[in-house]
């Protein structure tokens, strides 16, 4: 029976195989970093997220976040847009649009990969059993 901590090295070691593998992927053929991608993934499904509520769902800080967020738009692949009160929140661009599709098809890639060799079923338990993890 593996220990807990032998459950948790599997779950991390699966993680940096995707992101490595997206990363380098994502840099070759899309000219993006994993992070930047995962940028774009964020504005696309949450258009109204705030920069702060981006920084939580990529894992950086505020300050990070904006300066990413700065070099994004800087490169056309966001823009600042209006939104209620002082909250500063982004929008994707055509380039930017274009960017996420094309590196969500590198990223599905990378994890047909590794999670795709698993039955629907197994893919669909695996799902269940991280979050059930997750929110303890």
């Amino acid at each position: 029976m593996p220990s807990h901590q032998d459950v948790g090295l599997a779950v991390k070691r699966l993680q940096w195989v995707h992101h490595r593998e997206s990363n380098r992927r994502l840099s070759a053929r899309a000219g993006l970093s994993l992070v930047q991608w995962d940028v774009l993934r964020h504005v696309h499904r949450t258009p109204d997220a705030s920069l702060h509520t981006l920084a939580e769902l990529t894992f950086q800080t505020d300050q990070s976040m904006g300066e990413l967020a700065k070099r994004m738009i800087e490169r056309g692949l966001l823009e600042r847009v209006e939104g209620a009160g002082r909250a500063v929140r982004h929008a994707l661009t055509a380039d930017g649009v274009a960017a996420y599709e094309a590196g969500s098809g590198i990223v599905d890639e990378v994890l047909a990969e590794t999670v795709g060799r698993l039955s629907p079923r197994e893919q669909a338990d695996l799902f269940t059993l991280l979050e059930k993890a997750r929110a303890a």
